[in-house]
């Protein structure tokens, strides 16, 4: 019965805690039925000792506290503190109705075991650990309470018999808390994989979608955009003055340079080309980028001299996810200060690995909306994060790390680490 109930809170750990909290709470009932089985049918037949009017007390509390488990069942689950103090008291809950009904001679005593081996499955390490001292420690006060007539049956010394019961008890004990224990959290770090790669293989599937269509959007777009340069060129040579040919110039300019980085991209990463590039270089080239394309732009860049030597490998879509992340943190700070102020920093957070912040002077963001820009297409009535998203998908595929937090002075910072190819510090 024991190990059926231990398979049980394996295989319902391992698919999720909503049945988790039914199987305890009912769990804790059937003990509970089970103690007052074995007291009225149980008692000659198992030769246990028939308790005082006490434990009756003891079992109507004991009741109470099973109800009030199964309606607050949810709390209990869900909060490791409130979890493990409801198996100590399950432990006390045994070793009083145990003591009542025979103490160490209870054929039942390795019931004791039951809130260990909960506790290692859905704890932490240490958890078990400390049911398995105050078992034993209570079974060890309960060897030195027998009665003499139960050391003693039918003429027999019984001493070592429940010696060598307690002996196998303490062996149960520690079995359980460190095999179960350790494959208990084998079980959490494979199941923290698979949901990892369940995300990923979701997030990849949506890149797909998302690149398919930038594929189509591209190859529309670039007709509308040759006709458009064709009308615009012609309106120079013909000598029209308009004040809004220079606004026509620039975002032709930036609408082409975009469609033919998306084409030098998207032929870069089918042919996998990889290019070892110089931090600073990629720093300048960056800076030229955004004088370029977005010249309303205040780029302020601090970078450490100490990565002058470094390297990072980049392909064709490092420099557009970059960008991205720059031009979202200009426009965050239009909103707030009517100014494109972006700030770039660039440390070395390690030998191996060189960290881009860049931070914008916006409002910031919530808490929510952080952790799933980057991972998911957000709904917001600024945009879907699909320029994040895809970003981040850059970043990942050069064996980087994206992330989002809050500055303690306001607005949003976008932490980027990239691994260094060649560090000669």
């Amino acid at each position: 019965m024991l190990f059926k109930g231990i398979e049980v809170l394996m295989f319902e750990k391992t698919s999720g805690f909503e049945r988790n909290k039914e199987q305890l709470a009912l769990l804790r009932l059937i003990n509970w039925l089970l103690k007052l089985g074995l007291i009225f049918f149980g008692t000659e037949l198992f030769d246990l000792t028939w308790p005082p009017k006490e434990l009756s007390y003891v079992l109507l509390v004991e009741f109470i506290y099973v109800v009030a488990c199964f309606r607050y069942r949810f709390q209990c689950i869900n909060t490791p503190s409130i979890l493990f103090s409801t198996l100590l008291l399950d432990t006390l809950f045994w070793a009083i109705w145990l003591f009542y009904t025979g103490g160490a001679t209870n054929a039942f005593v390795s019931l004791l075991l039951l809130p260990i081996a909960i506790g290692a499955v859905t704890l932490s390490r240490w958890a078990p650990w400390v049911l398995t001292f105050l078992s034993t420690g209570l079974y060890t006060l309960m060897m030195f309470t027998m009665p003499e007539n139960r050391i003693r049956h039918h003429g027999m010394d019984m001493s070592s018999h429940y010696l060598g019961m307690w002996f196998n008890f303490v062996i149960s004990a520690l079995v359980l808390t460190i095999t179960v224990g350790y494959i208990a959290k084998r079980v959490r770090q494979k199941n923290a994989q698979l949901s990892y790669l369940r995300e990923a293989q979701l997030r990849q599937e949506k890149l797909l979608a998302l690149g398919t269509a930038s594929a189509q959007i591209a190859h529309q777009m670039a007709t509308p955009l040759a006709t458009l340069r064709l009308l615009v060129d012609e309106l120079a040579e013909e000598g029209v003055a308009t004040d809004i040919e220079p606004d026509m110039q620039q975002a032709l300019l930036r609408c082409e340079a975009t469609l033919a980085d998306l084409r030098h991209a998207t032929e870069s990463i089918r042919e996998q080309k990889r290019v070892a590039t110089p931090i600073h270089h990629f720093v300048e080239d960056l800076r030229d980028r955004v004088q370029l394309l977005m010249p309303e732009t205040q780029l302020v860049i601090e970078q450490s001299e100490l990565l002058h030597s470094a390297t990072i490998n980049t392909d064709a879509s490092v420099l557009p996810a970059f960008l991205a992340l720059i031009d979202n943190a200009a426009r965050a700070s239009v909103e707030n200060i009517n100014l494109a102020k972006v700030m770039l920093t660039v440390v070395s957070s390690s030998p191996q690995e060189v960290c881009v912040n860049i931070r914008d002077f916006g409002k910031g963001m919530g808490a929510q909306q952080l952790a799933e820009l980057g991972q998911n297409v957000v709904s917001d009535p600024k945009g879907m994060g699909i320029g994040v998203l895809l970003s981040h998908a850059s970043f990942e595929r050069l064996g980087g790390q994206f992330s989002l937090c809050q500055h303690q002075e306001g607005g949003t910072i976008a932490s980027v680490t990239l691994p260094v190819t060649n560090n000669n510090l």
